[in-house]
Parts: structure tokens; C-alpha cells; sequence
């Protein structure tokens, strides 16, 4: 209810106001078409304007879906020094995650990518990618490169990162190359051995000087890793009770983001876990209850610009 005038006579600054602001705002005149009406100059509307969204007089209400998003977008970028944020909002039951965030990662890849100063971009593994080249716009970047960032399954699938990273390329008309590795070494020795050959150590070099890259994280309950890519001597019940909280590029971390103190972090064939601080444009995509433990330990860790998740994990994210 509009507030009654506290004393008896008009406030004819004030009513000014309020018609400029009811013309610009609900008639949707143009600060010249407004001043012209009431006589005054432009400069004048626009202080008037100004001083009434200050004052209270007129305030925005935007009625979508998207608007509580856009305030935890805000709310992350605060509170973790992000660049950016996307938050997609909560569906209906039995929706997917994976294909709400993953369209919202396509989305933001096909004007990213778009862009003549990115000319060489990563991309790890997951299901949340795979499904960004689903959402994607075809682009024409022919000279652009898309590199895998990390080993690859040895049985052929989607959501592999070699398969992930032709389809993107495929997507911008672009050319692309992969690590042509598997996650882990044997040992940390034979990872030593393998990363010291010519190979090995020309592609990590052009992977640390992407020019963004974009990856997902695993959870300790049932990702990809953990089901088809962990050695044969390792365990993850292990890996559980060492305190690991889940995974990105093959290493665990524990809940303050530091890597795990555990044999498996030494045999991770490809770009180290502090190579990311040096990378522009670190795009992390995930969402859900269990990915939890995992986001705020890589927000903490400080290596991520841009996150892409979902309305409910970004407010518990927000609110930690």
C-alpha cells in the first residue's frame, strides 16, 4: 500500500517524480519523450529516476523461475571469488540433473567458445559434459583446438573424455587432439617414467596453456571413476575412510580441498592438481546432494572461475 504524505500539501518534488517514474516505467517512455511531457530536461528524468529506485519509490520485481537463481548466482560469486556463475532452476520431480546442467553448461560453451581469443580449450570427462554437447549450438571456429585434459577409459563410451572432446570439436568446426593415456599409472615410478617422455610431456605443456577448460567432479557414492576408471588394487572403501570427499581429473581430495593423502594421487597421468590455479577460465559443472562434499572442497581449494549447478546445491553452497 502506498504510503500517505506526512504532511498536509503537496510534495511537488516528489509528486514529479512519481509521473516521471510511472511514465518511464509502466508506460515505458523514453527519458526524452518523458521530459518533454513534464517540461523538464533529460538529465533531470534521469536523477529522478535514480533517486526513486534509491528512495524505494519504484522497486523491480521480476517473476520467473530465473530470479532466485540470478540472487545465488550473485550470492557464489561473493562468497567463493568466482568470475561467474549459472544456476539452472529447480525441476520437477524425476527431472535430471545432469541434462538441466548440462544444458546450461552448452548454453554458456557456444558463446564462450565463440569468442576469437579462446583458440585452445579442454575438456575433461562426465556425464554432465556429455550432455553439454547435446545442448550446444553448432559454432564456426575453425581455428580453434579442443584437447582432452585427462586419460581416458579404455572401453569406448559417451561420456569418455575422447568421445566428449571430438564431439565438442565436431560442434565448433574445430580441430582437436587427446591425451592419449590412460587415468593412472602403475606406479608413481612408471608415472615418472611415462610423463618424462616427449610425448607425454609436449601435450601436458599444451594442456596447462589452454585457454580454459571446463571439467566435472566426482562424488564418493557412485561416479564414473569410482565405477569403471579406479586400478584393480585400489579400493574405494579405502579411499572412503582416508577421508576422501570426491574427485576431479582422477585426484581425490579431502573436505578442505587439499589432495588426499593416499598412493593414488601419485599416479595420475597428466596435469598436476596446482596447474589449474595457472589456467584461465576453470568451468566447473556439477549439481546434486551428493556432489556437495566435493564443490565446497574445489571452491575452497580457490582453482575454479566459473561454477554451473543447480537452485538447491547452490544454496547450500551459498549458505556454508
Amino acid at each position: 500500500m502506498p504510503r500517505p504524505p506526512k504532511i498536509e500539501q503537496v510534495d511537488a518534488d516528489e509528486q514529479l517524480m512519481v509521473r516521471l517514474a510511472w511514465a518511464c516505467e509502466l508506460e515505458g517512455m523514453t527519458q526524452a519523450a518523458a521530459a518533454a511531457r513534464f517540461g523538464v530536461t533529460r538529465l533531470k528524468v534521469n536523477k529522478a529516476l535514480g533517486e526513486a529506485r534509491a528512495r524505494g519509490i519504484v522497486r523491480i520485481a521480476i517473476n520467473s523461475a530465473f530470479a532466485p537463481c540470478a540472487d545465488l548466482e550473485f550470492a557464489l560469486c561473493e562468497r567463493f571469488g568466482l568470475e561467474a556463475a549459472s544456476v539452472v532452476p529447480l525441476a520437477g520431480p524425476g527431472s535430471d540433473l545432469h541434462t538441466m546442467i548440462g544444458s546450461a553448461l552448452g548454453q554458456h560453451l557456444a558463446g564462450f567458445l565463440a569468442r576469437p581469443q579462446i583458440k585452445l580449450f579442454g575438456m575433461s570427462w562426465g556425464n554432465t559434459l556429455n550432455m553439454a554437447t547435446r545442448f550446444m549450438q553448432p559454432i564456426n571456429r575453425p581455428d580453434l583446438e579442443i584437447i582432452s585434459v585427462m586419460g581416458g577409459l579404455s572401453k569406448g563410451s559417451d561420456i569418455n573424455s575422447y568421445e566428449i572432446t571430438t564431439r565438442l570439436a565436431d560442434l565448433c568446426n574445430a580441430s582437436h587432439s587427446y591425451f592419449t593415456a590412460p587415468i593412472y599409472a602403475g606406479s608413481r615410478e612408471s608415472r615418472d617414467l611415462l610423463q618424462s617422455q616427449a610425448v607425454f610431456r609436449t601435450t601436458i605443456e599444451k594442456i596447462r596453456a589452454a585457454d580454459g577448460l571446463a571439467m566435472a567432479a566426482g562424488n564418493m557414492e557412485n561416479s564414473l571413476l569410482l565405477k569403471d576408471g579406479l586400478p584393480e588394487d585400489i579400493d574405494a572403501d579405502d579411499l572412503r575412510r582416508a577421508g576422501a570427499v570426491g574427485d576431479i581429473m582422477g585426484y581425490f581430495l579431502d573436505e578442505n580441498g587439499d589432495a588426499l593423502d593416499h598412493p593414488i594421487n601419485d599416479r595420475v597421468l597428466g596435469l598436476k592438481l596446482e596447474d589449474l590455479n595457472a589456467i584461465s577460465n576453470v568451468i566447473l559443472a556439477a549439481g546434486g546432494a551428493s556432489k556437495l562434499p566435493i564443490l565446497r572442497a574445489l571452491l575452497r581449494r580457490g582453482c575454479v572461475n566459473m561454477i554451473v549447478t543447480d537452485e538447491g546445491t547452490a544454496a547450500k553452497l551459498a549458505g556454508t
